[in-house]
């Protein structure tokens, strides 16, 4: 069943860097692809970084209604609804990230039953590893504002 807001008990597991997938469209053929950066501030409303120069980020601009997919201990949620660029260019890093803000319109619970995810998504960066958290710490300390 569809809700319109995301169940209070979840939110605390959104608050972090979330292994997610985001759907965008661009003249109705979907396109997914992998996001971590994405938090909740409350019940209706959503914000996720992209490349600036990203497919989903042109699609987002000439579409602005997009779902994503969480995951999470007990928990595959369907979170869709409209987005907003709310900031172009996150300044303080080297490459070019937009920050998008989604108000939620629909949540679809995509567990069937007798299903139950066991627990987060691994998720590690590989490479130079304290770079990429301190990417991670601006990126998230952004999207919380």
């Amino acid at each position: 069943m569809a809700e319109k807001f995301i169940p209070s008990n979840i939110l605390p597991d959104l608050q972090d860097l979330i292994p997610s997938v985001l759907a965008t469209s661009k003249d109705n053929k979907p396109y997914t692809t992998f996001i971590t950066w994405l938090t909740v501030k409350n019940e209706k409303t959503v914000r996720f970084a992209l490349s600036k120069d990203s497919v989903s980020t042109e699609n987002l601009k000439n579409n602005p209604y997009a779902s994503v997919e969480v995951f999470g201990e007990g928990f595959a949620l369907s979170i869709s609804g409209k987005t907003e660029l709310i900031v172009d260019e996150i300044q303080q890093l080297p490459f070019p990230v937009s920050v998008f803000e989604m108000e939620v319109e629909k949540v679809v619970d995509n567990l069937f039953p007798g299903a139950r995810v066991t627990g987060k998504i691994p998720f590690e960066h590989t490479g130079d590893t304290v770079q990429a958290s301190e990417f991670d710490k601006i990126v998230m300390e952004e999207l919380k504002k």
